[in-house]
């Protein structure tokens, strides 16, 4: 008789969520969905607010990654102003976003996944957590945090909160750098590079012994998107977009966020909040893709600074060209925390960074604007329409959690068909089968602009749709 495992609510990631496993006749896994569960509709309520509002208000869809909105709302009111932000705000927003890179990487890494990785995919959930990674490697864990808090002061000393700062506005930012943040920053930065190269080569060692989790952890071909800037180097602020298919052919390169409803679709499923974007010319949902730290480190000709290219040529070179296992994720997340921590020490001596000339200012020049950045978790795209007066008419937030939505469904599905044989479900599998959605650092709260920690909920569902087991976890 055929059966349904449900997960809910899936742990250690950002927001609510749960997993559905379907068995066939013979107890195999026959199907996997990850549903998301919450919803808050914040595009809709943004309606009627003021233009230069929805810097500060759309920081607020999450807590996790304030900067990566606050930036992409900022570029979509340049766009509707019409007006080309000076240099030193341009280098700010950069310092910024590079501070909420590594201090959202770093979360996801030591915080989240890391206590799969140090204390065993099988050990006692209670103690599989931050807390339980402290017992028992506590200057690694203090690490770790350190290195968020570097990140988290950065995006502080810039806009005066480390959460929700109204900083960046349309047409630069608000104010520079000060001579003592900038000293703090320099200062801090060999602490922030030991603790990044530590992990490097902790996770490094670890990976020969994951080879099972590499080769069943999302392991299968897909498109991969993100931007470039110029000559294919990483970017993570501005540039242009570029699709990339798993043999590392170019699919489609030079592309504007001006155009993306042209080779961009946006499916829904009745299972799911979180909608299914697609590329358009494979249609749906054969133009699966994926974005984030791995998609943009294999689209990408170079990282661009000296220690983070050595680094690119050996995570290449370990995933045999391409990565196309999402479990390779957890290893381009520290490839880019490296790469922000060089730019952020190139920066710290660019005397734009303390320049007043921080912003340029005009009125409603345009009634639609798109703006795109890179938001830890992949591309982030901003759309707004306005009247002459600036008022919010309409608002469409295409974000990287949803277009990494068929890849995450794709990814539970093989690790539940490898693992899971029978009606009974360890502990440690279905961990495994969790493991696999936080290679992807979702955030649901952005996603499907929803709050609050996500708690599991997986049924295991039978053929005949009946459940015949299920687990929940608070």
């Amino acid at each position: 008789m055929a059966k349904t495992v449900v997960i809910d609510p899936v742990t250690r990631i950002e927001g609510h969520a749960k997993i559905s496993i379907f068995l066939d006749d013979a107890g195999e896994v026959e199907d996997a969905r990850f549903h998301v569960v919450e919803f808050r509709g914040f595009e809709k309520f943004c309606e009627g607010r003021p233009m230069w509002e929805m810097a500060g208000i759309t920081a607020r869809i999450c807590g996790i990654c304030p900067v990566s909105h606050l930036l992409a709302s900022a570029k979509t009111g340049d766009k509707i102003q019409a007006v080309k932000v000076p240099p030193a705000g341009e280098k700010l927003r950069r310092m910024m976003n590079l501070g909420q890179i590594t201090q959202s990487h770093a979360l996801s890494f030591f915080h989240l996944s890391s206590p799969d990785f140090l204390l065993g995919w099988d050990s006692d959930p209670a103690t599989r957590n931050v807390f339980g990674l402290i017992a028992a490697d506590p200057d690694l864990a203090r690490s770790g945090i350190r290195l968020r808090q570097f990140g988290q002061t950065v995006i502080e000393l810039l806009g005066a909160k480390k959460i929700h700062p109204s900083w960046a506005v349309p047409g630069g930012v608000r104010s520079p750098l000060s001579e003592e943040g900038r000293a703090w920053i320099r200062d801090r930065l060999p602490e922030s590079r030991a603790t990044l190269d530590t992990a490097l080569g902790l996770f490094k060692q670890l990976l020969d012994k994951f080879s099972t989790e590499v080769e069943t952890f999302g392991l299968f071909p897909s498109l991969f998107m993100g931007l470039v800037g110029k000559d294919g180097v990483w970017e993570h602020y501005d540039g242009h977009l570029r699709f990339k298919d798993s043999e590392g052919n170019m699919v489609a390169d030079g592309l504007s966020e001006d155009d993306y409803r042209d080779f961009m679709g946006e499916a829904v499923e009745p299972w799911s909040y979180l909608k299914f974007p697609y590329y358009k010319p494979l249609g749906y949902p054969d133009g699966i893709y994926r974005v984030g730290p791995l998609a943009r480190l294999n689209i990408c000709d170079r990282m661009g600074t000296e220690a983070a290219d050595r680094e690119l040529q050996e995570f290449r070179d370990r995933a045999g060209g391409v990565a196309t296992s999402s479990f390779f994720y957890h290893y381009a997340r520290l490839v880019e925390i490296l790469a922000a921590l060089e730019r952020i020490e190139q920066l710290v001596e660019d005397p734009d960074i303390v320049s007043k000339r921080t912003r340029a200012e005009a009125g409603i020049n345009n009634l639609e604007g798109i703006g795109v950045s890179e938001a830890p978790r992949g591309t982030l795209f901003h759309h707004y329409n306005v009247d002459e007066n600036g008022i919010i008419k309409k608002v469409n937030m295409i974000i990287a959690t949803g277009q990494n939505n068929l890849a995450m469904n794709k990814t539970v599905a093989q690790i539940a068909k490898h693992y899971i044989h029978g009606n009974e479900i360890p502990e440690g599998l279905l961990n495994r089968v969790e493991a696999g959605i936080r290679a992807f650092d979702p955030c649901l709260s952005c996603s499907t602009h929803a709050f609050g920690q996500m708690p599991l909920h997986i049924q295991l569902v039978g053929s005949s749709g009946d459940v015949v087991d299920e687990v929940w976890r608070q």
